[in-house]
């Protein structure tokens, strides 16, 4: 299995979502993830109201029955992972998905994407969660 084949495979079992409705589920409530370096944060900022999460611990901040998770984290949450293109946050998501998230997916395109199409970003620098 190739690189390729092993991303094809995580989206198959995502609904992925693009950054206007990414943006409506934010104002909803949704939990955005940004899972990106500190550097690509500080360069090109943050969507506002994001968390960002280090890839590294992701599934331990993101376990809906973990003692480490966020306290917002339940099974039943929206969680919209976000990495810079799209490609790390498919992955991501399909492993929140198989550790109990039921509603986690990730922003097609990344942040780029949702800086594309205008929407609101504030300047980046966010430490991540411990």
């Amino acid at each position: 299995m190739t690189a390729d084949d092993y991303l094809r495979a995580a989206r198959a079992e995502l609904r992925r979502i693009g950054p206007h409705e990414a943006d409506a589920l934010r104002q909803e409530g949704a939990l955005l993830v940004d899972i990106r370096p500190l550097h690509n944060r500080v360069a090109e900022g943050e969507i506002p109201g994001s968390v960002p999460v280090e890839r590294i611990v992701l599934e331990w901040r993101l376990d809906p029955h973990g003692a480490y998770r966020l306290p917002e984290v339940t099974e039943d949450a929206i969680v919209i992972v976000v990495c810079n293109e799209g490609y790390a946050s498919s992955l991501a998501a399909r492993d929140l998905k198989r550790i109990g998230l039921r509603n986690a997916t990730d922003l097609a395109g990344g942040f780029r994407a949702w800086a594309a199409a205008g929407l609101p970003v504030r300047e980046g620098g966010t430490p991540p969660v411990p």
